[in-house]
């Protein structure tokens, strides 16, 4: 059994505190708010972000950073990527050398370019920091439906520990060394799964949706590869894997917002009726100051920029997608004649 701290008290931070105490670890939770770590206490149920998903009544919750923190082996943390810098910055006075930090939000930190991990590396250098994510929403996974992720580390020995850690009979969890491909993989897919949206808000159907997901593949990997991250990643788990999931559920909420903007809904009007952090919305610049760095041309995410932060209508986005001079497909297959 091990001592766990989850930092963050959202859906997926409460889903995998269920997880974690179900294979037998002692865990905390923590949040910033008061109103919703009381509620948890009272409830054991996040009853607006993840209801219907009960907590055992021995985990505890806390707004006591330092109890969350200290002593624990491992950290989860859960807090939405715009939050990541603030609370790491917070955490880092409390965390001990080489305690394990597993960084489960996705996003890329708009100011610098820098992946979650990246951030939280800066902020607590003596942590062990790592990162788990692939095709997992909160909803399935707090209610047991079986689910496969990927944990990434440095050190093959950590990403074991992680794996142990986590995985049961309905959650498994694979390893991988390649990080960042895992986490450009999982902030980078928000946003086709904005344009994902918005393509089912205007009414279109699954020809479309196959399109942007193929495509929106080929656009992750080409930049996370030139980025230094490996193919293998964006075909796996956390890159294609993660991309159809968001793109499709039901539960996804880049995918409600966006087809709530391709309905005629503002950005702002989405994000307050989806009523909870798009994550897609804070990548989409980052992802395309990224490609101006590294050289890359990405035409859905361009399209879903303007559409977000240009008030292009996203009808016109999807012709002008259409529209774009004639391509190959792949560069590097050579005709024989």
């Amino acid at each position: 059994m091990a001592k766990v701290g989850v930092i963050g008290a959202g859906s997926w931070g409460i889903a995998l505190a269920k997880l974690l105490r179900t294979n037998g670890n002692e865990v905390t939770v923590w949040s910033i708010v008061e109103e919703e770590v009381a509620m948890l206490r009272r409830e054991h149920e996040h009853i607006d972000k993840l209801p219907g998903v009960k907590l055992p009544e021995d985990v505890l919750f806390t707004t006591d950073l330092k109890e969350a923190v200290t002593g624990k082996e491992f950290l989860v943390l859960a807090v939405p990527s715009v939050f990541t810098r603030s609370t790491a910055k917070s955490m880092a006075a409390y965390v001990t050398e080489g305690q394990i930090i597993v960084c489960v939000a996705k996003g890329i930190e708009e100011d610098t370019l820098m992946t979650i991990s990246d951030v939280v590396e800066q902020e607590i250098p003596c942590a062990d920091v790592a990162v788990m994510c692939g095709p997992s929403h909160a909803e399935e996974v707090g209610v047991g439906l079986p689910t496969t992720v990927v944990a990434g580390a440095k050190t093959e020995s950590t990403a074991e520990k992680i794996q142990d850690l986590f995985m049961n009979e309905v959650f498994r969890v694979y390893t991988s060394p390649d990080m960042l491909g895992m986490e450009l993989g999982g902030s980078l897919k928000n946003v086709i799964a904005l344009a994902a949206g918005m393509a089912d808000g205007l009414g279109y159907g699954d020809n479309t949706k196959a399109a942007l997901i193929t495509r929106g593949i080929a656009e992750i990997a080409g930049l996370a590869v030139k980025m230094g991250a490996k193919v293998e990643t964006l075909c796996g788990l956390t890159g294609i894997g993660d991309l159809i999931v968001t793109c499709e559920s039901r539960h996804s909420r880049n995918r409600k917002a966006g087809m709530l903007i391709g309905q005629g809904y503002t950005m702002k009007q989405a994000t307050d009726e989806v009523k909870m952090v798009v994550e897609g919305i804070y990548s989409a610049k980052a992802a395309l100051a990224l490609a101006k760095k590294y050289d890359v041309e990405l035409p859905i995410i361009e399209e879903v920029n303007k559409v977000l932060f240009d008030d292009k209508p996203a009808k016109e986005g999807v012709k002008d997608l259409m529209v774009r001079e004639k391509r190959v497909e792949h560069l590097n297959l050579k005709w024989e004649n």
